[in-house]
């Protein structure tokens, strides 16, 4: 009978705790408060200021006031992790993780607005401001699609999709939603809880490399096998004819074996200029990074080929700038571009008996919006030979393309030097240009942007 009125009491007892340590911690909290209003009420009542009665009066109004407000601090933290919780901004963590990734990775928000780049991607798409959608730096209608899904709650999507400017390339990415917005940290419910993810990670993959090598591989073969069959046919009839009837005929086996000799060289340069084509098809995508000076190079060249031209009774007259000409650029591959563009117009160009070669500086008209470049050089190589006809000049850069076949074959030309030439230029973002009327001769001309920065020149 003694323990029901103790158990009735126990629930009375604890509220009675439960208001007594409110109470200390409401003290606590506004001791300074309680204490102002003492020390005014105690200097009203001494200096006879006010009636005793209305002095204790106001003292009870004060104190009760500060008492029965609500705390600030919690209402305070509470804010501030509900703030948090719901910020459009990575946290550092997400930042540190995003930078070790190896390839371009950016976070953005459910709006498709960027808010974090890592350096890959800043290397790989230019600064990236944060607060700027993402379809400023990617716009592949595929991925912005892909990004929409993602953000109505769809699961991670992949995509693959090409680009054609300033080389063709293929690129993969990986959209995954990061961290949806249940509620606020804490555990306290979200007054507007929403499905949609607070953040987005988008991540990018070049496959460039692997689809030019699976395309190099298959042109390889299919070039190979179509230009090879000719000089393979002529050995295999000359070694016939030398095992049956010209085994003994010492003028004919001598006239053979010259031709037979030609033909394996014939071989020898079709798939050296495969080879090289291919290497530099690999590689079109990725800008070179070194500067050097066009000047000593053009120099370089044509000192090379001046036995050649003295050979074809061809004179190289060269105008260079008195400064230095600062590209960025590969110094093996534009030596490659220079002999190919002189050599074809020391041989195809002969009969004018001169060969022009002049570097000069040109200015680039861009909008002021954009950052202004600093202009471009232009390289022009001009034969005074019989021209080509204006239905060639389209098709000039193709590969095998050759506008006299008997002509080029003489000349010991494969047809893949332009294309070469194409193919390192744009990777170089740069551009040939090729003019020319039956009669008056044939001009290239290359157009390749000067460096940005001022850096010196690797090569001297």
């Amino acid at each position: 009978m003694t323990d029901e009125p103790l158990e009735a009491d126990a629930p009375h007892s604890r509220g009675r705790n439960r208001a007594r340590g409110m109470l200390r911690e409401r003290l606590s909290m506004q001791r300074w408060v309680l204490l102002a209003c003492v020390f005014v009420a105690a200097a009203a009542v001494y200096t006879g200021a006010a009636p005793a009665l209305h002095v204790l009066a106001g003292f009870a109004i004060v104190a009760g006031a500060a008492l029965l407000a609500p705390a600030r601090k919690p209402l305070i933290g509470r804010r501030l992790r509900r703030k948090r919780a719901v910020s459009t901004w990575p946290e550092t963590a997400m930042k540190h993780l995003s930078d070790a990734f190896p390839n371009p990775c950016f976070i953005v928000d459910h709006r498709g607005v960027t808010r974090y780049a890592n350096s890959a991607a800043r290397d790989r798409f230019g600064q990236v401001r944060p607060g700027d959608p993402i379809s400023f730096r990617l716009r592949s209608p595929a991925l912005l699609e892909a990004l929409e899904r993602v953000i109505g709650g769809d699961p991670a999507q992949r995509i693959e999709w090409s680009e054609k400017t300033p080389a063709e390339q293929w690129l993969e990415a990986v959209i995954a939603p990061v961290a949806p917005t249940q509620g606020t940290a804490g555990g306290e419910a979200d007054p507007a809880p929403s499905a949609r993810p607070r953040f987005i990670l988008v991540t990018i993959q070049d496959q460039t490399g692997q689809r030019r090598l699976e395309r190099m591989r298959a042109d390889f073969v299919a070039n190979a096998s179509h230009e090879l069959r000719t000089p393979l046919a002529s050995l295999t009839g000359f070694v016939e004819t030398l095992l049956g009837p010209a085994r003994d005929d010492p003028v004919a086996r001598e006239k053979f074996l010259q031709i037979m000799m030609q033909q394996g060289e014939r071989m020898r340069r079709l798939i050296d200029d495969l080879l090289s084509l291919s290497r530099v098809e690999l590689k079109a995508h990725v800008q070179p990074e070194a500067t050097l000076d066009l000047v000593p190079l053009v120099r370089h060249t044509c000192d090379a080929l001046k036995p050649v031209a003295d050979e074809a009774g061809v004179a190289i007259e060269v105008t260079l700038p008195e400064g230095p000409a600062i590209v960025r650029g590969d110094r093996d591959e534009l030596i490659e571009v220079l002999e190919n563009l002189i050599e074809n117009s020391l041989k195809y160009g002969a009969s004018g008996e001169r060969v022009e070669i002049g570097l000069a500086w040109a200015e680039l008209d861009r909008p002021q919006a954009e950052p202004r470049p600093p202009g471009q050089w232009i390289l022009t190589i001009r034969d005074h030979g019989p021209g080509i006809a204006p239905e060639h000049l389209p098709r000039l850069t193709e590969r095998f393309y050759r506008v006299d076949v008997a002509a080029s074959r003489e000349m010991k030309g494969t047809g893949l030097g332009l294309a070469i030439v194409k193919h390192i230029l744009t990777r170089h973002r740069a551009r040939l240009d090729i003019e020319s009327r039956l009669g008056e001769g044939a001009s290239f001309l290359v157009k390749i942007p000067a460096a940005m920065s001022s850096t010196e020149p690797d090569v001297d």
